[in-house]
């Protein structure tokens, strides 16, 4: 009798798994309950420093505690990877949920605003679902692989823009990263030059669900992790537009990735004036 391993149990629910059975109202009502917990200042007020400029808070624990209850009840056979856990034990050629449950932590710790929750589906490797939920301005950013993206019901796409001049254009400063600086500012100097204006949000996924939604016409930064970019790529590219590498290869879901994100025309000349001179 041939026995079933983890890994190949895995495999096997990808390989098997309907995405139709995923229930998205009921996640997008998990998102906005979990995302009343943003609202807990004495939480927020509680960090630990992971890293240079890198923090956690009670609220990134209550939230991802809660979202990771509720999905390993409701689809026990997906896995669960997530910003603020170890994740030694993913088989990504599996289901995985993806999670990041503040993006923005140091925005949340200073009452700035800017924090959103973010959680994507992979299968086999590739995002088949994704959403992002800013709880400051109640809107709901999805997309499901095939069907297009949407903000809270309505149809989002890219913004058509076609010249540097007409581009806002959000930047990352990998604040992780700092002896990347130098070499950072002098890109945003030379893109700055060239464009509209620019804006640092302080979140990756929020700028992502901008860029779906047109508001901003581009987006790029330096050493993402997955969970800050998974959903976000998906919005983007089921609005019309490209995510790709700072060399314009076509973005996956490699743990750390370069990314930049905008519609083809805007995309082809950042990575081809601006970003393909990359020293890392």
């Amino acid at each position: 009798m041939k026995t079933t391993n983890n890994m190949d149990r895995d495999n096997m629910n990808a390989d098997s798994f309907n995405t139709d059975k995923i229930n998205t109202e009921e996640l997008e009502a998990l998102l906005k309950k979990a995302g009343k917990l943003f609202a807990d200042r004495n939480a927020a007020a509680h960090t630990r420093e992971k890293g240079v400029a890198d923090y956690v808070t009670e609220v990134d624990f209550a939230v991802q505690q809660f979202i990771r209850g509720h999905l390993e009840e409701l689809y026990p056979e997906v896995q669960f990877l997530s910003e603020e856990k170890s994740n030694e034990e993913i088989d990504k050629d599996g289901l995985v949920w993806v999670l990041d449950p503040v993006d923005g932590t140091t925005n949340l710790i200073h009452d700035y605003r800017a924090s959103v929750i973010s959680l994507a589906l992979m299968q086999k490797g590739s995002v088949v679902l994704g959403m992002i939920y800013n709880p400051y301005t109640d809107e709901l950013f999805s997309a499901q692989k095939g069907e297009g993206s949407y903000c809270n019901g309505q149809k989002i796409e890219v913004s058509g823009a076609e010249t540097m001049e007409k581009c806002l254009i959000a930047i990352g400063t990998s604040p992780y990263y700092k002896e990347m600086a130098e070499e950072n500012f002098k890109v945003f100097q030379a893109i700055f030059k060239d464009c509209q204006d620019i804006r640092r949000s302080g979140s990756a996924a929020l700028d992502l669900a901008y860029v779906a939604c047109g508001r901003i016409e581009a987006y790029f930064e330096r050493n993402l992790k997955i969970w800050d970019y998974a959903a976000g790529m998906l919005l983007v590219r089921e609005a019309g537009g490209q995510v790709t590498d700072y060399r314009g290869n076509d973005a996956d879901t490699e743990m750390i990735s370069n990314i930049t994100a905008a519609n083809p025309k805007i995309n082809s000349l950042l990575t081809k004036k601006y970003l393909q001179v990359d020293p890392f």
